[in-house]
């Protein structure tokens, strides 16, 4: 199913034997547009309110009634895992130390979207392997998602809105979509829907993505409304629309 990301942001992040903090923020890979982390804020529990990583991996069934993640891990564990400096970028690794801690498979190893599957779970009982065989000058991608709120999103011909929010598929955790405001570019303000894998040029510097569609194809695209996904019916109107294949 579809969700919100900022319907996420807010969760109660709950551990085996109790709670450990909200969800304040994502971490994405730019490679795969997939969540690979949540950052809870943890300043109810820990001392010092340090943040830390909580796998989509570690996650049990959610209550998306009650707004809340069960984690499947206990408070000990989560409080001994590998600290994360918050002013220099997430590393390989560190995403390296961190699944070997957990005893997780790494998600970046592998055909599928998870390793060697398309869901976080394939990755719960999967070896990982050395630390050595780990680059430390590996490439980072994995990226802030409140980082990229706020990005121009320029068409072909001119720029049409900004990004505002991302669209998960929630078991496997991919962003099937970027909410774009248009409030700024088109009268009325319409929000209309952009998938990642549409996009032809990020900009980290400039703080703006580029899209291979016209400011028109934008413009009349159907509009977006969080009550859409409802609808078993829209993607493929969307999908109709910008003559694009649709998602998998």
């Amino acid at each position: 199913m579809l969700r919100s990301l900022n319907e996420i942001s807010g969760y109660n992040l709950e551990a085996t034997d109790g709670d450990i903090g909200e969800c304040r923020d994502f971490l994405f890979d730019d490679t795969q547009w997939t969540i690979r982390f949540m950052v809870a804020d943890t300043h109810k529990w820990l001392p010092g309110g340090r943040k830390v990583l909580i796998s989509p991996i570690s996650l049990g069934e959610p209550r998306w009634a009650n707004s809340a993640l069960p984690v499947n891990l206990t408070r000990e564990e989560i409080k001994n895992c590998p600290s994360i400096d918050e002013h220099k970028p997430v590393s390989r690794q560190y995403e390296a130390q961190f699944f070997r801690y957990y005893g997780y498979g790494f998600y970046w190893m592998g055909g599928g979207l998870w390793g060697t599957g398309p869901h976080p779970a394939a990755l719960v009982e999967t070896a990982a392997p050395a630390l050595a065989d780990i680059q430390e000058d590996e490439d980072e991608h994995l990226r802030s998602a409140s980082e990229i709120e706020g990005y121009t999103v320029n068409a072909k011909d001119d720029s049409i809105g900004h990004v505002e929010n991302f669209i998960l598929q929630d078991e496997t955790w991919e962003v099937a979509y970027l909410v774009i405001a248009t409030r700024n570019w088109l009268p009325g303000g319409r929000k209309v829907l952009i998938s990642p894998h549409w996009l032809t040029d990020i900009d980290w510097k400039g703080r703006s993505v580029s899209v291979n569609l016209t400011t028109e194809q934008i413009k009349n695209s159907p509009e977006y409304h969080s009550v859409e996904f409802a609808d078993p019916v829209y993607e493929d109107t969307l999908h109709s629309h910008y003559g694009l294949r649709k998602r998998k």
